[in-house]
């Protein structure tokens, strides 16, 4: 079985039976990875014999893998038209930031009354990570990224993290995120608000991580969509 690299798909023991559901995961995680890095671009048309060669399986688990990925927005499936990666338009991205005012900022305050160490190594490491990749725009949308999540994390819950990684990977691209970054000055601003919001959450101070992520969302909010 040929894979590619940076995908995993484990073949059974000698004896063992395959199961079929777990070849979808494995295939739907791998499909997920090259959307959220970019490997498949937004819009872009799935060739669903080309994917189950690359990753060495039938169509079977390709196309129940996408058909769990159009439930959670991230692909398109239009009748006799095949498979795309779902796009994002200005119009797309009121609902998911809605979303991540709600999510994102209820998350920091259960960060900072929950103290999770490993989660605030995490967020501020992305901010020295988003510091060191300005200007270039796809490298501190990854930093970013990672903030947010790490943000979240900290929370300690998990329904909440999953939440707002589909939120990220669905809805909130480094297209989106050019858009909105403007300039290196705003992109440093970005990492100076980031490093409020994780002072609030080391220092335990729940009033204002909350405060200060729902106004750090809200900005980028409205820099981000266009009535």
């Amino acid at each position: 079985m040929t894979v590619p690299s940076g995908v995993a798909v484990d073949l059974p023991l000698a004896g063992e039976p395959l199961e079929i559901a777990s070849v979808v995961d494995q295939v739907y995680d791998a499909i997920r990875s090259r959307i959220a890095d970019g490997s498949l671009s937004r819009g872009a048309r799935i060739h669903q014999e080309d994917l189950a060669a690359e990753l060495g399986v039938s169509r079977t688990p390709v196309r129940e893998a996408l058909r769990r990925l159009a439930a959670e927005g991230l692909v398109q499936m239009r009748t006799n038209r095949g498979a795309r990666v779902a796009d994002v338009g200005n119009g797309d991205m009121r609902a998911p930031y809605e979303a991540r005012l709600i999510v994102e900022s209820g998350a920091a305050r259960l960060a900072a009354q929950r103290g999770l160490v490993e989660p605030q190594k995490r967020m501020r490491a992305a901010i020295r990570a988003q510091r060191r990749a300005i200007p270039d725009v796809q490298r501190s949308f990854d930093a970013n990224r990672e903030f947010h999540i790490a943000l979240v994390q900290a929370s300690g819950n998990e329904f909440l993290l999953a939440l707002v990684d589909h939120l990220w990977v669905a809805r909130i691209g480094a297209v989106i995120y050019e858009r909105q970054a403007e300039t290196p000055e705003r992109m440093r601003l970005d990492a100076d608000e980031h490093e409020q919001i994780l002072e609030a959450v080391v220092a335990g101070d729940a009033r204002a991580a909350e405060s200060l992520t729902r106004r750090h969302v809200a900005t980028a909010m409205k820099r981000s969509i266009v009535d």
